[in-house]
Parts: C-alpha cells; structure tokens; sequence
C-alpha cells in the first residue's frame, strides 16, 4: 500500500513518484485551493500539498500518491528530518475516519494518565512513545545479542508453577484439573535456570516475563521484564564481566557513547558514603563520620552511638521555611531530629551552637571541610537509621533530574547474607536464600555470628535506581540445607518446597552463578523518563488498574464453579 515512510523521505528524493500511508497530525488551510497537511507515521512526519476542498481532518488515515519536491527556502522546516522537502499530492485515499482524540498528541501538553491509558490506543501514536518503544526495541537486541556472542543460550522457562517464598506475594492461577490446587507465576525463573546448570546447559539466558504481587510504585509493575542469566564453572568477576558486557552495550546502541568499565563499591562504603545500597553517584553529598568529632561531647542530643553529616557547599541561603520542612521530613523517616548550621566567617550558626564547645565546632569545620556559605546537616542516632536518614536527606536536596548527570552505573558487591531478624529470630536473607556465603565468612556462619557473614551477591546501580540482582549459588545440598535451617525452614517443609532443586544437586551440580536485571528500568533511564510505565506499552496505574480493559475484574459464577472457588465479602 506504501513505497516509502514518512519521515525516511529527504531532497535526494526530489522528483520521485511516491505512495504514503499515515495519519493526519496538522491541517492548515492555503487559500481556497490548497491545504497543507502533516502526515505522520512511527517515522515521522512529512508535509503534502494537498487540495483544500478535501474533509480530511485530525486522525484521518490516508493514503497519498504523488511527487516530491523541494520546499521553497522560505518555507524550509530546520525541526523536520523531512523539513526540505514536500510531497506535492496527485491522490488522495481517505482510508479510515476518525473522531476528535480524547487529548492532544503533541509532547507539549500534560495529560492525565488514567485519561492516557483508557486510551492507549491513541497515547502510542504520540512521538514520545514511538521514541520509547523504539528503543525499548534496541537495547532488547542489543542485550540479546551481547548475551549470544558470550556464549548464552536462550531458554524459556515455564509460566505456570509451583508457589515458592521469594520475598513477594505470589501472583496464583487455580487449576480446573485439580480444584483447591493452584499455579503460581513466577516471581523470577531462579530455580529453573539453576537447574539449567545442573542439566549442563552451562551459559543461559532468557528476556523473561516475571510477576510480583507488590505495591506499585515509578520503578514498579505487577508484571515486568528481566535479562535473566545464569552460568556455570564461573566466578563473581566473570558474571560482572558478562553483565557489564551486556549493558554497556545497550547503553551505546542508544546513546552512541562508551564506557570501557563499570566501576565497584562495597555494600558498607556505600552504605556508609550515601546512606544507600543503590547510590545515586552523579552527585556528591557525600555522608561524612562524625561520631570521634563529639565522642566527648555534653550536649545531649549528640550523644549517640552514630553521627554523621552533609555539607551542602553554598547552602546557606536555603530559607528557613524549608529547613523545617526538611526536618519535619526526617521525622517522618524515623529521625528524632535533623540539625542545621550555616557556616559563616567566625562561627556556626544555628539553634544548637550554643551547646557546643568552641573545639567541637573547629573540629567539625575540619572535618566536613566547610566553608563560608555552606549549610550542615547532623543526625545522631543507631548507625543504621543514621545512614537511612541522610541518605534520603541526600536525594531530596541534591538529586537531578534524571536526564541530567549522564549515565553512572555502579557494581555494588559485599552485601550482607543476612539483613535482619525476624520476630520468631530468624535470619532473614539480604537476596534470596539460594546465596553462597563468602567463603572467608563460612566460620562465622558456624560460630553463630550471622549478621556478621558476607555473601557473594552484587547489585547493578544506575543513577540511583537498582537494576538488578545476582549472586553465586549454593551449589552443595549440605550448604543449602544448613541456610535453609537457620531461616526456619525446616527439612521436610524444604524438601516439600524446594525438593526438585534438593534432588538435583545430588546428581551432579556444578558450581553456578548468575544475575537478573529490569530491561524496563534499564530502558527508562537510557530514553530518559523517570517512570517505568512511559516505556512499557501497556502498563498497569498505580493503584494496579488497567483502565483499557477494566482489568481486574469479576468473573461470572459459571467459570467460579468450574474452578471450585467461591468468593468472600471483602474483609476490609
């Protein structure tokens, strides 16, 4: 129906008899007898002559015979790829109708999103989203064809099974066959792609669609999709090296620039620099120690196990308005109390000098290596809500935009093996309970001192935003069992859940590891959207909704019968 696209026409094509198919983006009257309409399709967009007698109105779809000629110089379009040329119209075919859109499909008008996505439809044809689409499309070839020329082959795993405890709720499917009995869909492919290695498949990847019963948020879908990957008779360094392969490549298919190496942190210098396990390094802000600073100190609020603090440099103009603002804030994350001080010529100024010693001040000055002009933020507390705090603090006065700052990914490696205790006090696993220790940390592990262990996991950051996860696996029963014992998970429960995984290490597991990343954070980031569902073509809100279809909804009590599910009255 269509000898050429839209936007791929240009001067070297003067004279050549054409055929278009698109939508009408602009019509604009010339007179009686002429009209000029922007035709537009996923290329772009091409101005045609057209008869102004014609009814062709906004979102018609047509289709145009005729000739290609230079614009007058006048006339020229320097923000049109097409702007030298236009088509001079013989034919005109008005292929479809349309209605008025529900909302303008120019990139310069703010649209409700409820609004945007009942009529999706619509929202795809505006250039933004053909943008994101298309390169959602590169960085997905790109990943692909990075993983294949390491060696990775690719492997779907299934999307109906067995429920297991990752972390996440469970999205479940019943089963008509057996009633009361119900399918799970996978949270991620984890245990299949270890049992990849087991089969001897030795390098796998997959592009794979997971699903995850949790609050919505920017950086979070039901449904989303992940570089699954997965490698044996390897090491920590080798999955860095494969991985980093990987996204760098994705990275310059987009942004045409690139970047030799990823660099590395341990989860604690992250933890203790930025207050964060997925740090934001496009800016500094950096959380300074100050606890030897005071360790002697008579003001009360000061006297904890943990201080640390941000030099804001030329802050001191920030008003006071919003310095209470942002202590209200800090309370709300759980600080007792944010203290400020604007560092002036002679002193510090600010509600609590008064209660500190003249060496106290000194050695803070030192320390954080203030300045006249810049603005202190102290916070006392448990170290762990100390770094908590000002790592939020850090991100609300400092973060940029996300398409300012280029692009900082960075390895986070080190992390604990365990985050917590729970209330039965259980372990709770950092990553997922399929980790290996570190080995030089096995000994603490026997000795009881559990939240002292290291585990051989590693996070991918970028600007600020995890991208994903990995780890070496346990690839000896004995070891797993012992991690499954110890977060309370007892053999016959493990073996009632994890059995297939067990019983597969008998016969032969080599030593694997692996890794998973968001192809749709990775992509926002790289099309430079703060939100995840700008480059998905078809998200869910964020209350979970999908206003195309109406999904969730009920289903008809035949199907429920057939299904041997009747449903409750809601218990809220």
């Amino acid at each position: 129906m269509r000898t050429d696209r839209c936007g791929d026409l240009r001067l070297t094509d003067q004279g050549r008899t054409v055929t278009l198919c698109g939508w009408v983006s602009r019509r604009r009257e010339h007179g009686e007898h002429l009209a000029f309409v922007d035709l537009r399709d996923r290329s772009g967009i091409v101005q045609v002559v057209v008869d102004g007698a014609q009814d062709l109105r906004a979102e018609y779809v047509l289709q145009i015979k005729g000739e290609v000629r230079q614009r007058p110089n006048e006339t020229t379009n320097e923000s049109l790829a097409t702007g030298e040329i236009e088509i001079e119209a013989k034919e005109v075919i008005v292929l479809s109708e349309a209605e008025p859109p529900p909302f303008p499909l120019d990139d310069r008008t703010e649209i409700d999103e409820v609004l945007r996505l009942r009529h999706r439809y619509v929202d795809l044809r505006r250039d933004r989203m053909q943008r994101n689409l298309a390169t959602r499309a590169k960085v997905n070839s790109a990943i692909r064809s990075a993983m294949e020329e390491q060696g990775f082959t690719e492997i779907e795993t299934p999307m109906l099974i067995a429920s297991t405890p990752e972390g996440a709720r469970d999205f479940v499917v019943p089963s008509r066959k057996e009633p009361g009995s119900f399918y799970a869909l996978p949270q991620s492919p984890q245990i299949f792609k270890q049992l990849c290695m087991v089969g001897g498949v030795d390098r796998y990847y997959q592009i794979a669609r997971c699903l995850r019963d949790e609050d919505l948020r920017a950086d979070r879908q039901f449904e989303f999709m992940q570089l699954d990957a997965e490698a044996s008779f390897v090491t920590q360094e080798d999955v860095l090296k494969f991985i980093s392969y990987a996204v760098l490549s994705a990275a310059e298919k987009i942004t045409g620039e690139q970047q030799s190496e990823i660099p590395r942190m341990s989860w604690l210098e992250a933890q203790e620099r930025f207050g964060s396990d997925k740090p934001d390094t496009r800016f500094g802000l950096e959380l300074e120690e100050l606890t030897d600073v005071f360790s002697s100190t008579e003001f009360r609020a000061f006297q904890a196990s943990c201080i640390k603090g941000i030099r804001v440099p030329n802050g001191s103009d920030i008003s006071r308005n919003r310095l209470d603002d942002l202590t209200e804030k800090c309370k709300q994350w759980g600080a007792q109390g944010l203290v400020w001080m604007r560092v002036e010529k002679e002193e510090l100024n600010s509600p609590v000098s008064k209660f500190l010693t003249e060496e106290e001040q000194t050695s803070l000055r030192e320390v954080m290596k203030a300045e006249e002009g810049d603005l202190l933020f102290l916070v006392a507390d448990e170290r762990h809500l100390v770094r908590h705090i000002l790592g939020l603090l850090r991100l609300e006065i400092g973060r940029p935009p996300v398409t300012e700052g280029g692009l900082n990914f960075l390895w986070v490696v080190d992390f604990p093996l365990f985050e917590g205790v729970d209330e039965s006090g259980n372990p709770q696993p950092a990553h997922h309970p399929f980790t290996m220790p570190h080995e030089e940390d096995l000994e603490l592990l026997e000795a009881g001192k559990l939240l002292e262990v290291r585990s051989q996991a590693y996070d991918l950051v970028l600007n600020g935003w995890e991208l994903g996860s990995g780890s070496v696996r346990i690839h000896k029963k004995e070891i797993q069992q012992k991690i499954f014992g110890l977060l309370g998970i007892e053999a016959e429960e493990a073996q009632e859940k994890f059995g297939f995984l067990l019983d597969a290490f008998k016969y032969g597991a080599p030593p694997h590891a692996g890794f998973a990343f968001g192809m749709d954070r990775l992509t926002a980031l790289l099309a430079g959207e703060e939100n995840i569902r700008e480059v998905i073509a078809y998200p869910k809100t964020q209350s979970g909704a999908d206003p195309l279809t109406s999904a969730p909804n009920p289903i008809d009590d035949k199907h429920l019968t057939e299904l041997g599910l009747r449903v409750l009255p809601s218990q809220q």
